[in-house]
């Protein structure tokens, strides 16, 4: 049978972390150095869990050294790394070389240098909440639900607690402190979800301060239903 939740993250969450990393991209690594996709994942897991990194070599080196045999195969009790672009026969040797690019990374203290996300996993994981608020209220269905981008964002604040919205405040004046060019911050919202254009006639990055703004104002309070 299919391995329990509980069962999968003790064997092989924090390597379907990095294998998530990959997500749109191919294996570039090589033993010299990590390829983009594992270096975005070495960046944002020092700043948020260097713990993990222990965790993760851990678990790509007993894969790499134990893949699953026909049994477990059959009884869908496996991790499945997912297609990166390399053979069948050359997986163990690539998760080999993920598992020693990170030991060397946490012994070595080679820490990626803090920059702007460089992939798709690396948006969400950084920027997580702004991934929920632009891809839930701005897809390309929002001119069918909503009036207008105002409209949206009311139905935002009104419907999530305000905790979150917070939280989203929060990734959206870390996101404003990158200084991205105006492509880059259009090429942002694209990565995290939004299938819109911003209103007339703000940039990207002036509509994101706007919303920030909005969002530190007080929600009216309309008293209780009649």
């Amino acid at each position: 049978m299919p391995l329990s939740p509980l069962e999968h993250d003790r064997r092989y969450g924090e390597l379907d972390q990095v294998m998530r990393a990959y997500a749109g991209r191919s294996a570039d690594d090589t033993p010299e150095r990590p390829g983009e996709a594992l270096t975005a994942y070495l960046r944002h897991t020092w700043h948020t869990r260097p713990w993990a990194l222990a965790v993760a070599e851990r678990q790509l080196r007993e894969y790499a050294d134990n893949p699953p045999g026909r049994l477990r195969l059959r009884l869908g009790e496996f991790y499945a790394v997912p297609d990166v672009g390399l053979p069948d026969s050359q997986v163990q040797q690539w998760l080999r070389c993920l598992a020693d690019h990170v030991r060397r990374s946490v012994e070595e203290g080679r820490v990626p240098p803090p920059a702007a996300p460089a992939t798709h996993w690396e948006w969400h994981a950084r920027f997580p909440e702004l991934g929920q608020f632009l891809g839930g209220w701005f897809s390309q269905d929002m001119p069918d639900e909503f009036d207008d981008h105002d409209a949206a964002l009311d139905d935002y604040r009104a419907a999530t607690d305000p905790q979150l919205a917070a939280r989203l405040a929060g990734e959206l004046h870390e996101l404003l402190a990158l200084d991205l060019g105006e492509s880059d911050y259009a090429l942002a919202l694209a990565e995290l979800g939004m299938e819109v254009d911003p209103p007339a006639p703000f940039s990207p990055s002036g509509w994101l301060a706007l919303v920030a703004r909005r969002l530190g104002d007080p929600r009216p309070d309309y008293g209780p239903p009649a």
